[in-house]
C-alpha cells in the first residue's frame, strides 16, 4: 500500500472524523475503501456501457409503426385478464 497526503476542507475532515469512529476504523482506512468502491463502481459501469453498446439487436422497426403507449399497457392489461 502506498502513503498519500490530501487536502480536505474542515467540514468534510470533520465529517470523515466521525465517519471513522462509527465505523471504528481509521480516517486512513475509511477514505481507502471509499475509493476503492468508488473505483468497483465505475469499473462495473463502464463494464455495463460496454455491453449495452455491443448489444447487437435492432430497435428499428423496419418501417412499421411503433405501437402507442396505450397499445403496449393494453397488452400488459390483457395478460392479467
Amino acid at each position: 500500500m502506498k502513503n498519500v497526503t490530501i487536502t480536505v476542507d474542515d467540514t468534510a475532515l470533520e465529517w470523515v472524523r466521525i465517519e471513522a469512529a462509527k465505523r471504528n476504523t481509521s480516517v486512513s482506512r475509511l477514505v481507502g475503501e471509499m475509493l476503492a468502491e468508488k473505483m468497483r463502481h465505475d469499473d462495473a459501469y463502464e463494464r455495463a456501457y460496454r455491453e449495452w453498446q455491443a448489444d447487437q439487436r435492432s430497435w428499428v422497426s423496419s418501417g412499421a409503426p411503433y405501437p402507442t403507449r396505450d397499445e403496449i399497457y393494453a397488452e400488459r392489461l390483457d395478460r392479467f385478464r
